[in-house]
């Protein structure tokens, strides 16, 4: 399958430049591809366009990966209903350090370059920059963004010179790569397009030659036409202290079944046959969620390696109740990092525990509950207000109210 094809069957064709997205199957290309340390990790939506990228380099076009450590100074306004607050730079360099570390997990065993365009703004002069690039730059051209005309409506918020400016920073990023590294082409999320296209301008008209952009879609949940990635308690990022292992495994399992064969298209390397057959078994019986399993375990493979993903697996079992909480004692720490704990002795009191652990907003509500037969322990409905020494699996049981797995407190046997 050639990169055209492959990019299209996967759904990686949004926006771009090229006339004919053949293109992409003769020459090897150098392109580029850039994440803001705006956080000191990146998100499953950057990690979609990043899976883009490594089908470019797959197919053996040279990557050049890009930390923005200037551009991480000012924020991209785009999107944005008001001035970002600035970062200072001892956060931007931690943030770089994280991203170029993400870089390295996510393109293992795939050849790539990192470089910061902090390197070349760094001892840029002023004037200089005025004059030799923007000198070229239309003003009408960025008073035309749709975020410029927004934050400068009667309604809208304002914009600082500084966020103003930096799609012409991001832009210059482009003609610097396109002299110093032979880059023609500008890989990107659907939402940095007009960023994008400042650099393809600026090569056009400094330097008289051809670049391109190629923008990835963005991912949508189908089930509620939300952006993929958007959750009540934030976004899915890559750093295993943001979302641990165990939730970044268990997102992927919870994803819809509509959804389920696009992401992973997008979010694995399977092939296509590989990717068939496990749709093809999925549907066959969709209780079994064989999709979101395959997506789960291939996906954090990937981000947080196999062990990590293992271990993640185990944690969701012990928690989902297919397996014995007595056997998690290698992995009790992990498991406190889902769920709440706390200690009781033999014949401790479920209504204390129930409110100590927040499964029960006061005694009078745990009592309800467990009249009302919604508290379980190790998998078993209870109806009584006491532990008794049987209900602890070496040391630990598992309290539950309801069927959520995080609606679920570890309870350890004093010592």
């Amino acid at each position: 399958m050639t990169l055209s094809e492959e990019l299209k069957w996967r759904g990686f064709v949004n926006q771009t430049t090229y006339k004919d997205i053949a293109a992409l199957d003769t020459a090897p290309i150098t392109f580029y591809f850039g994440v803001d340390p705006s956080a000191d990790s990146m998100t499953i939506g950057n990690l979609a366009s990043a899976m883009m990228v490594k089908h470019f380099i797959a197919h053996g076009h040279k990557a050049i990966l890009l930390v923005g450590g200037a551009t991480g100074m000012i924020g991209d306004p785009d999107g944005k209903k008001q001035e970002r607050d600035l970062l200072t730079l001892e956060q931007i360099a931690h943030n770089k350090q994280a991203i170029a570390a993400q870089y390295k997990q996510v393109f293992a065993h795939q050849p790539f370059e990192v470089v910061d365009n902090y390197d070349w703004f760094k001892a840029t002069n002023y004037l200089t920059f005025l004059r030799d690039v923007g000198k070229h730059v239309p003003m009408r051209q960025m008073l035309g963004r749709e975020f410029v005309q927004s934050r400068l409506s009667e309604d809208g918020a304002g914009i600082s010179y500084a966020e103003f400016s930096y799609s012409l920073i991001q832009g210059y990023d482009f003609l610097h790569l396109h002299r110093e590294k032979g880059v023609t082409l500008q890989l990107c999320g659907a939402d940095q397009w007009g960023n994008c296209i400042a650099g393809v301008e600026l090569i056009r008209r400094i330097e008289g030659k051809e670049a391109h952009i190629w923008s990835a879609p963005l991912v949508v949940n189908k089930t509620t036409g939300v952006k993929f990635g958007k959750t009540e308690d934030g976004a899915i990022w890559l750093d295993p202290a943001k979302t641990t292992p165990t939730q970044f495994y268990q997102f992927w399992i919870n994803t819809d079944d509509e959804g389920a064969e696009d992401y992973l298209k997008v979010y694995t390397e399977l092939d296509r046959s590989t990717i068939n057959g496990i749709v093809a078994r999925h549907k066959e019986n969709p209780r079994a969620r064989i999709a979101q399993t395959e997506l789960a375990k291939n996906v954090t493979t990937l981000v947080h390696g196999k062990q990590a993903t293992q271990d993640a697996e185990r944690v969701t079992a012990f928690l989902v109740g297919d397996a014995p909480i007595g056997d998690a004692t290698d992995l009790v720490t992990e498991i406190k990092q889902e769920i709440p704990s706390t200690v009781s002795k033999a014949e401790g009191s479920i209504v204390s525990v129930l409110v100590t652990t927040g499964l029960a907003s006061s005694n009078t509500e745990a009592r309800r509950l467990i009249s009302d037969n919604a508290i379980a322990i190790n998998g078993q409905k209870v109806k009584r207000e006491s532990f008794v020494a049987a209900d602890f699996q070496n040391g630990r049981l598992l309290l539950r109210r309801g069927k959520a797995f995080k609606d679920s407190a570890l309870v350890e046997l004093t010592k």
